[in-house]
């Protein structure tokens, strides 16, 4: 089957010979499909069909009581988007046009080769997936509320594209299809793979592998497991990580530093969904979902040829990208409460009184460490705290605010005119930049321009006084 899993819900098969059925039966079995519902009975079709929920009907035409064709019109009346696949003795060609003129999504003939009849079942199981997908993505995208909030109590955010985010994880969460997560370091895609298995409400664990600096047989070892005797020190079998997730999800942390060995073993196992313990012959398959993350540009690493294109383009059903810190700054009063109402908690201290100031000198800084670096400032300035109010000196230290300019943005932007401007013309520059970063705030202002607030302040009143340097 190419989705590599068993349908969710039954195919319904139809045929008043029961020989037929078994046979039919055994065919898709053998190809992974075992979610079957036999019926011999035409007229117990349309009961069941309201009762139960089917994938996918494979319908007799010569039927006593009702005929397939009659059962055909009514099914693609009653549910268009089941698809049905007629399969009858006769090869009768006017038949199979006015089947197929009826909405049949297949016509087969009885004895028909085992390949044909799986691979037509399972290109109508790809195509009701296909739809669901669509359809699910089309509703939750355009859902101006998230349905389940509690699944994302853990990020801590009112931004519109996060929410936008959530709301498409809502959407593919039910599928089993792989997520890739991609984002700077620090920017929290641990916590978007746990709130995705937590939609997902898949039954097994969310099982975790960070896959940074594992050669390849670390790798493998870790994924698939060995048995006993594999190599030396192997003195039992052991469980591999994929079989531990199974029913639940794997979250493989840092593809992007995997080796390209490795790289082989993890296409393998995303297409087949089959992997070998070291040391055995024998094939295991595995049900769970997985969800790849990487800081790394992965378009980049395959124009460089250190990851695979293939690879690549497998990962890329569901690209999930999240955005660094500075283009989410409206969180940061939010993430400010957040990690300060953690570390008084954590460190045993008491609540303490937030400058005001401190919002306007972060919302200066880029944070390169996105979230997790925040989240460091603010421990580190609530562990050296020893007064009622935190300091805003942690926070200058750790941005670099200790003696340099760090306005990148206004010196990449500048560009000098034939004529050089003056000293003083580049001062005045400066300053302005400085005062519209801080929001008018002097002392923010001279800590951006590496002066003491009392220069600044001179500075300011020369200029007003219209006095030169």
């Amino acid at each position: 089957m190419n989705s590599g899993e068993n349908p969710e819900v039954p195919v319904l098969l139809v045929d008043d010979e029961p020989a037929v059925l078994s046979s039919m039966a055994k065919v898709l079995k053998s190809a992974g499909v075992d979610n079957l519902l036999t019926c011999s009975d035409s007229r117990e079709v349309l009961p069941l069909m309201e009762k139960q929920e089917v994938e996918v009907v494979l319908l007799d035409i010569s039927m006593p009581h009702i005929t397939g064709d009659e059962l055909l019109r009514k099914i693609h009346e009653l549910y268009p988007h089941i698809p049905v696949i007629i399969v009858t003795a006769s090869e009768d060609i006017d038949m199979a046009v006015g089947c197929m003129k009826e909405g049949a999504f297949d016509y087969m003939i009885k004895a028909v080769e085992p390949n044909r009849l799986t691979s037509g079942v399972g290109r109508a199981i790809d195509m009701r997936r296909l739809s669901r997908r669509y359809n699910s993505l089309r509703e939750g995208l355009l859902a101006d509320k998230i349905s389940h909030p509690e699944v994302y109590r853990s990020i801590v955010t009112r931004n519109h594209r996060i929410h936008a985010i959530f709301r498409f994880i809502e959407s593919i969460a039910p599928t089993a299809e792989t997520v890739l997560i991609t984002g700077e370091t620090g920017t929290g895609k641990e916590l978007f793979a746990e709130a995705i298995h937590a939609a997902s409400a898949r039954r097994g664990p969310l099982v975790k592998v960070n896959s940074a600096g594992l050669d390849d047989n670390v790798f493998a070892d870790s994924l698939f497991g060995h048995t006993k005797g594999a190599y030396t020190g192997a003195d039992s079998d052991r469980k591999g990580l994929v079989q531990q997730a199974n029913l639940g999800t794997l979250f493989l942390d840092e593809i992007g530093d995997l080796s390209a060995a490795s790289q082989i073993k993890l296409l393998r196992l995303l297409e087949s969904r089959e992997y070998y313990p070291l040391g055995s012959d024998l094939p295991r398959t595995t049900s769970a979902r997985f969800i790849i993350a990487t800081h790394r540009l992965l378009p980049a690493l395959v124009a460089e040829e250190h990851f695979r294109r293939d690879l690549y383009y497998r990962l890329q059903t569901y690209e999930i990208r999240i955005p660094p810190l500075r283009e989410h700054g409206d969180d940061l009063p939010l993430l400010i409460d957040h990690f300060h109402g953690q570390a008084v908690e954590q460190l045993g201290r008491k609540k303490l009184a937030v400058p005001p100031e401190l919002l306007t000198l972060l919302e200066t800084y880029d944070f390169p460490g996105n979230v997790r670096e925040l989240r460091s400032m603010i421990f580190n300035a609530v562990s050296r705290q020893r007064e009622k109010m935190l300091s805003l000196q942690p926070f200058r230290e750790a941005m670099g605010y200790t003696g340099e300019l760090n306005l990148p943005a206004a010196v990449e932007t500048f560009s000098f005119p034939e004529k050089l401007p003056t000293l003083k013309g580049i001062t005045e520059r400066l300053i302005e930049e400085a005062l519209s970063r801080s929001k008018g705030n002097q002392a923010i202002a001279a800590g951006l321009l590496g002066i003491t607030p009392q220069a600044l302040s001179k500075r300011l009143k020369r200029r007003k006084g219209g006095n030169s340097d």
